[in-house]
């Protein structure tokens, strides 16, 4: 329509333009459009039509003013947009002007247009070098804000920069942090989706696809971006597209519906009316231009005249598409008739309910009319006279500047040319009739502040008609107390939750860091909040501080009472004989050291920290040297036992009392010195937990505390030396024992408390303190006092002088003693023995060991008065080689103080010492299967056997305790009777009985003996008048004996019982003895002479020296002197030690008495077995003889009948260590063991013997085996692999199997060979690769049976050559593969020059190697057949196998072989990925894994496995691969071909995806 201004419109009315061939012989045509007319489109055009009528019938805008229009149809296409601006510019007059400007009649004013952004930047780029303003209702692209490049650019509706931003505030609002998008691949879709990525980034959305596409893409893009949006994890998609881009994605995705997807939508596509009849898009919510009112403009739509659809052929053409009818004469459609009603028609042309672009169009032109009202105002002085002539240059200037307000809605512009930015948030809803219908559920509006501009005020329905709001994250939100880690090659939104670590917090959702507390912070569970550490110190309340505390109480309270016990039994001899002053001192320091560890709990302060360690330190010290005193006091009280030792005089109580108190002195100075330089002090511990705080105290000066305990560390082991020295002294008296346990108690506390301390954390430190403490005093009161309030308590009778002093009184020695004497007055009676000459004697207790008889001996060989130092006796040992001792006796008549001493020096010389063997003995008996035990046994030691459950024993024995008395006690009678030993030959000695009975006791010097006899026969106290001072009472005496001819004289000597530290007794406990008390009365071994034997042995031996004497003195000489001896000779030792050697004499009893040349007399001994009586007591029943002096052979004379054997049995006990071996065993000694006790070990295989108890196995020769009795060499037996066993048969069945399988497949394929499966994977190596299948299969055949010179040639030659065709089939496959796939390339020509030839080629070099390594190896060390005895060691058989002589020949063959597999298997993998259905290198892949698994495992297997089992493991290699070859590559394609045929065509190989 002309006027006086003309504006220009230029819509998309067309969707597509006219494509026309261009022959290049005639001027091509003019851009034109076709295809179906946009009714949308129509309306925007129509809307521009009907601003312009409403400008020219306004009076207020444009008076006196017509403006007219030019609108161009572009179809959305760039060349027509062009071809439309081009026109726009130059106009449509056919009249050339001259001068400068050219067709000015022409030229708009301004532009309105395009719809689309694409259009409009080419529209822009030509009318802008004309300074012509373009104002666009439709081109969002952000790129159009830039002035540089679009000066003359204007737009009514927003900005896709703004509609970015609004988009992305949406997605951040509902939490979506894990997208889709799809854009249309146009400048609006990519510059759109551009903008809005690079909000979401900064506002933390992550995209996990961005798929671009256009309407002319072909469909098979469309269809994978329809697979990536079904196949995604994003439930939200950004659609950032063009209504017809989305229109033919929807379609896309409506064929094959996707999971529910939440769309958000830009305003290009979310309010078309089309778009809403996608049902599966309901909840889809999106942006929109704000709805808008233009009064009057449906009516002006309805209202076209036939006139008007006439003239215009856009009109007339969407009037005949709308109501399908033409108005001109077709004969494929209808007349029109003129009946038709606009109002009627539902198209989006009069769908005006919901007018947002149309509203676009409406306010442009109107802009465009202020500008031009502006621009005649500025040129006219504000006169409307008349129309001028305008530039479109002055318009565009005024353009810039308009700012108005049209029916409620304002227009302006802002720098970039673009107006105020006002989303509607529109949500697609479902209505009553369940049509999707759009809904305005807020807006956006870009004018307000920021935190204000989005706004909802309504329910939004979601996807699938939820209400509430879907989840779509790539990772759930990290909660308070965790952080962000992101997941490698991820986006950002893709994270991991990592709990914070210890000592950091997190307080926010999805925090990308953690942050640390305060010091005296720490996280609570969560980790979301910062708490107070909690102070934590060893309290008084808690469980481990009560128990502590109940300890210390406990300990306290046993000292106290402890020393109540002593106090009140402080006269008894334990306490008194323990040094009562030093035990007191030491039961009040532990109870100091109890109550200290009282300091270490509670909460710690100056003074406590301060308080702990000292006290402790100076507490234990004390304790310390108490004990240590007392050890002392042990040891200087048994050193004060040798003559002429006045150490106790120089240890006395106040050098006791002075050791104690310097000690616990230099503890003090050592705590003084520590608390005035660095005393301890409290200290809030924050680095050994970091949770907590732990209230301690700092040691202050580390070495101040190492030195507390160093000091007391010192004198525990200086103590603990000296009870280790101490620790054999008297059992019943020593102290030192006890005192050695409490110090190894206290040094492994200690020592064991230094790493605990160390390691401990916090207050289990000080409880581990606390422990140590407790621990070594119990250890020291329990150890100590313990045994001795035991005593005190509950054993009185123990709690006595003669119970401390150990005194044992033997009275068989005491008999024997006193049967010398009567010997000795019996020759003094005698007047034809000794005549004329009285003997004396001089007795000494030897104590029954080696010191006390040395002791002795030196007496008697220097005199009474002399006694011999410790030193000389053990020197004397020394040189007379005495290294073997028993430290305790039992045979003497007091116990042995002095072995204790000798014992304690004897510690310092390297020699060997022995206790008492008797518990050595019981263990021996009791756990030893021997039957019979030879002994020799002390009389006094052997009564400990009845103590354990010693029965069922044969007792050997000795002289010194088979006629023992003591030992027929009936509670012996079940362990000893049928004891059979040997005894001295017993007589009566006549008078000795009644010399016996006679001894009285008596007040008078050197009658000790007799009264200590007396007191302990008859259990009493003898009390004569005499005054004996205290001094002498509380000293033991030894005595040495004296003869006259009357009476038993004693000389005192230096006391060896003395003890510094017993005290006098004030009472006795026992009752009076008189003096006369009858000893016919009683019943001991001292009384008992019916059988006297070692009496007798006294008897005889005095007899011996009489009778010696009597030859050295001449006493059978004639003469002067006849009948009387010469008793004045003087004669030497070694002459009377002559004549004695000479002695030969028969006594009274008709024994022949003398010596050989040994000093030995005649050996005779009777042999006793001990039986019962009719009244169940034990005889001694003599069975039999032993002579010396018998030939021999009939030495030993014994009567087997009348033994009575142990336990009543009539029969011999067997008594063997070790059963004999029987043949087919061996006899294997016991480590450690006599050789009697062995155990008989099987013979090994291929070993026998025959002979019972042999002591080796005899081998058998070769090709002989045992038996299985190994008592015999039996033929081997020949094994090979055969047909005939049940392994054979299998492996048979399993290659015929194999075969027929690969024969049905060749068959199949050769049937199908034209289809297109068949061929595509080259038949003609298929073929190849069966038959060299089937090769394989039959050549594990040759391996079953006997080996031969053939076969044995043949097995591995077979095998390889047959292996490397089928590999090598496989590698030409896969390399075929490779390269069809590779010909897609342009330019490539693999497969040219990889054709049949050459796969032929390929194949026969890649075999001939392996053929040619077989030939030189048959010819030059060609395997063979063996017999192999190796194996009948293990397996007791002969293994007939082929022998391979250079086995590098075969490991040659393997490799060539394991070569060709992994080169086939690289290749295939390599080529897996290729499309599935043609692929047939993923399937070569499967089998050379198969393969390669099978080979690997062969190796091993093969070496290992002994004999025919090597054979069958190579079969089931050769037979695995090879079925895995066929199964993995062939069954595929005969399943396709057999079941599935519709894929077996060239179709469905060739498809790709």
């Amino acid at each position: 329509m002309n006027g006086d201004y003309i504006i220009g419109g230029v819509f998309s009315i067309h969707n597509n333009m006219h494509t026309v061939a261009n022959n290049y012989t005639t001027a091509p045509e003019s851009p034109r459009c076709s295809g179906r007319i946009d009714p949308r489109e129509v309306r925007f055009a129509r809307a521009l039509i009907f601003a312009i009528e409403e400008i020219n019938t306004n009076t207020e805008l444009l008076p006196d003013v017509r403006l007219g229009y030019q609108i161009h149809d572009s179809c959305a296409s760039v060349p027509v947009a062009v071809h439309a601006a081009f026109q726009l510019t130059n106009g449509q007059d056919p009249v050339f002007h001259g001068g400068d400007n050219c067709s000015q009649s022409g030229v708009v004013m301004a532009v309105v247009g395009e719809s689309g952004s694409t259009p409009s930047i080419s529209i822009s780029r030509i009318i802008g070098s004309f300074n012509i303003p373009q104002v666009s209702h439709y081109a969002t692209c952000a790129c159009l804000s830039d002035k540089k490049q679009y000066p003359t650019f204007f737009r009514t509706i927003p900005s896709d920069q703004f509609q970015a931003d609004a988009l992305a505030k949406l997605v951040k609002h509902f939490g979506w942090t894990w997208i889709g998008a799809v854009r249309s691949d146009s400048d609006y879709g990519n510059n759109g989706m551009a903008a809005f990525l690079e909000v979401a980034l900064r506002e933390g959305i992550c995209v996990e696809y961005s798929e671009a596409f256009y309407r002319t893409n072909p469909r098979s893009k469309i269809q994978r971006i329809a697979d990536v949006i079904r196949r995604s994890t994003a439930t939200v998609v950004v659609a950032f597209a063009a209504i017809g881009e989305m229109k033919i994605l929807l379609e896309e995705l409506a064929r094959d519906p996707s999971p529910p997807r939440q769309w958000i939508g830009s305003e290009a596509w979310f309010t078309d009316t089309d778009m809403l009849s996608f049902t599966f898009c309901a909840g889809a919510i999106g942006v929109a231009i704000q709805q808008s009112v233009i009064p009057g403009f449906r009516n002006f739509l309805l209202d076209l005249s036939p006139s008007d659809i006439a003239a215009s052929t856009v009109l007339t053409e969407f009037w005949e598409d709308a109501f399908n009818c033409t108005l001109s004469k077709s004969t494929q459609k209808r007349m029109c008739n003129g009946k038709e009603d606009l109002k009627t028609l539902e198209s989006p042309y009069t769908e005006t309910s919901q007018l947002r672009i149309t509203n676009m169009v409406y306010k442009a032109v109107y802009a465009i009319a202020h500008a031009i009202q502006n621009t005649r105002l500025q040129n006219t002085n504000f006169t409307f006279d008349k129309p001028i002539r305008l530039e479109a240059e002055e318009v565009f200037t005024q353009l810039k500047k308009v700012n108005f307000s049209q029916n409620g809605y304002h227009v302006s512009f802002d720098a970039n040319g673009d107006p105020v930015a006002f989303y509607e948030l529109v949500n697609w809803q479902k209505n009553e009739r369940g049509a999707i219908e759009p809904v305005t559920v807020g807006y956006y509006d870009a004018s307000l502040p920021e935190g204000q501009k989005f706004r909802i005020d309504r329910n939004i329905t979601w996807v699938e008609g939820g209400l509430e709001v879907p989840v779509s994250v790539c990772s759930a939100s990290c909660l308070p107390g965790t952080r962000k880690v992101l997941q490698k090659g991820k986006p950002i939104c893709c994270y991991d939750c990592i709990p914070c670590p210890e000592g950091e917090i997190s307080n926010i959702t999805d925090s990308p860091d953690c942050f640390p507390c305060p010091r005296e912070f720490w996280p609570n569970a969560k980790k979301d909040v910062c708490l107070p550490k909690p102070v934590e110190f060893l309290s008084f309340d808690e469980v481990l501080g009560i128990i502590l505390e109940v300890f210390s109480i406990s300990g306290a309270c046993l000292a106290i009472i402890t020393a109540v016990i002593f106090f009140h039994h402080r006269t008894t001899p334990i306490v008194r004989a323990n040094n009562s002053e030093l035990s007191f001192l030491l039961l009040f320091s532990l109870t100091l050291c109890f109550l200290c560890s009282l300091t270490f709990i509670g909460a710690p302060s100056e003074w406590s920290c301060m308080l702990r360690h000292t006290v402790f330190g100076i507490t234990f010290v004390l304790c310390i040297s108490c004990v240590l005193g007392k050890t002392i006091v042990v040891l200087m009280a048994f050193k004060a036992t040798l003559p002429g030792n006045n150490v106790m005089k120089w240890f006395g109580a106040p050098q006791q009392r002075m050791t104690v108190v310097s000690f616990t002195f230099i503890q003090v100075i050592i705590c003084i010195v520590w608390l005035v330089v660095s005393p301890p002090f409290p200290v809030k511990n924050l680095t050994t937990y970091k949770e907590k705080i732990i209230l301690e105290c700092a040691l202050g000066s580390a070495v101040g505390f190492w030195a507390v305990l160093g000091y007391i560390g010192l004198l525990a082991v200086f103590c603990f030396v000296l009870a280790v020295l101490a620790r054999k002294l008297p059992d019943n008296f020593n102290e030192a024992k006890m005192i050695t346990f409490s110090m190894l108690i206290f040094c492994a506390v200690w020592i064991t408390f230094i790493p605990a301390y160390i390691s401990s954390p916090g207050k289990f430190t000080v409880a581990v303190e606390i422990f140590a403490i407790l621990a070594s005093s119990f250890g020291l009161i329990l150890c100590i006092f313990a045994p001795k309030c035991f005593i005190i308590l509950l054993k009185p009778e123990k709690n006595t002088k003669k119970y401390l002093m150990n005194k044992k009184f033997d009275h068989r020695a005491f008999r024997w003693m006193m049967t010398m004497v009567f010997a000795v007055e019996e020759i003094n009676n005698n007047s034809s023995l000794l005549p004329g000459v009285k003997l004396g004697y001089h007795i000494l207790d030897s104590c029954d060991n080696v010191h006390s008889s040395l002791q002795a001996l030196f007496s008697l060989l220097s005199f009474p008065e002399s006694v011999a130092s410790d030193k000389q006796i053990l020197e004397m040992k020394n040189t007379m080689n005495l290294t073997y001792e028993k430290g305790l006796g039992a045979k003497g008549l007091k116990s042995d103080d002095g072995a204790q001493t000798l014992l304690t020096t004897q510690d310092e010389t390297p020699r060997c010492m022995s206790g008492s063997p008797i518990p050595a003995v019981i263990g021996l008996a009791s756990s030893s299967p021997t039957r019979a035990v030879a002994q020799v046994l002390g009389c006094f030691n052997i009564p400990l056997l009845s103590r354990r459950n010693v029965t069922g024993i044969q007792w050997v024995a000795s002289e010194a305790w088979v006629t023992a008395s003591l030992l027929t006690f009936p509670n012996f009678h079940s362990l000893l009777e049928g004891t059979l030993g040997f005894s001295f030959p017993g007589v009566s000695i006549p008078g000795l009985k009644e010399f016996l009975l006679s001894v009285r006791p008596s007040p008078k010097p050197g009658m000790e003996f007799i009264n200590m006899f007396w007191e302990e026969q008859f259990g009493c106290q003898l009390k004569f008048d005499r005054n004996v001072t205290n001094e002498n009472k509380a000293d033991a005496m030894d005595y040495i004996f004296s003869l006259d001819s009357k009476n038993i004289s004693a000389v005192t000597k230096n006391s060896s019982f003395k003890r510094a530290s017993i005290e006098h007794i004030n009472a006795a406990t026992n009752p009076t003895c008189t003096g006369s008390e009858d000893l016919s009365l009683t019943s001991s071994s001292y009384t008992d002479v019916s059988q006297v034997r070692i009496s007798y042995n006294v008897y005889k031996a005095v007899f011996a020296i009489a009778h010696a004497l009597h030859t050295l003195l001449n006493c059978n000489s004639a003469g002067r002197n006849e009948g009387v001896c010469d008793k004045y000779r003087e004669f030497t030792s070694g002459q009377l030690l002559y004549h004695l050697r000479k002695g030969n004499f028969t006594n009274q009893f008709q024994e022949r008495v003398y010596f050989d040349t040994n000093g030995e007399p005649v050996p005779l001994y009777d042999i006793i077995n001990w039986q019962k009586d009719n009244k169940g007591k034990i005889r001694f029943v003599k069975v039999g003889g032993y002579d010396g002096s018998a030939p021999l052979g009939q030495q030993l004379r014994i009567n087997d009948s009348i033994i009575v054997w142990t336990g009543g049995q009539s029969q011999v006990p067997v008594s063997q260590c070790s059963t004999p071996c029987p043949p087919g065993s061996r006899q294997a000694r016991r480590p450690g063991k006599p050789q009697c006790c062995f155990d008989c070990l099987p013979c090994a295989d291929g070993e026998i013997s025959n002979q019972t108890g042999s002591t080796e196995c005899i081998k058998c020769p070769e090709s002989y085996w045992s038996d299985n009795d190994k008592v015999k060499c039996v033929a081997g037996v020949e094994e090979f692999l055969s047909f005939s066993e049940t392994m054979g048969i299998i492996l048979v069945v399993l290659t015929l199997l194999g075969v027929i399988l690969t024969i049905i497949i060749t068959v199949i394929f050769h049937r199908f060979r034209a289809t297109p499966i068949v061929k595509a994977n080259n038949s003609e190596i298929s073929f190849l690769l069966l038959l060299s299948l089937k090769l394989c299969f039959l050549c594990s055949l040759v391996f079953i049976g006997q080996p031969s010179v053939w076969t044995c040639m043949l097995r591995q030659a077979a095998f390889g050559i047959s292996f490397v065709i089928c590999l090598s089939c496989l590698l030409v496959k896969t390399v075929v593969v490779l390269l069809a796939f590779r010909a897609n390339i342009p330019s490539s020509g693999g497969l040219k020059l990889f054709g049949p030839s050459q796969q032929r080629t390929m194949i026969f070099c890649t075999t001939t190697p392996q053929i040619c390594l077989c030939v030189g190896w048959l010819l030059g060390a060609p395997p063979f057949p063996i017999r192999n005895p190796a194996y009948q060691a293990s397996y007791g058989k002969i293994v007939l196998e082929c022998k391979e002589p250079w086995p590098l020949g075969f490991y040659l063959l393997l490799s060539y072989i394991g070569l060709l597999a992994f080169v086939c298997l690289l290749l295939a993998f390599l080529g897996r990925k290729l499309p599935d259905t043609f692929n047939e290198a993923k399937l070569i892949t499967f089998s050379m894994l198969i393969f390669w698994a099978v080979w690997i495992c062969f190796i091993p297997a093969y070496v290992s496995s002994p004999g025919k089992f090597s054979v069958a493991v190579e079969i089931f290699a050769i037979l695995a691969s090879s079925f895995g070859l066929l199964l993995c590559i062939f069954v595929p394609k005969c399943y396709i071909i057999l079941l599935h045929p519709e894929r077996n065509i060239r179709k469905g190989v060739c498809k790709t995806t």
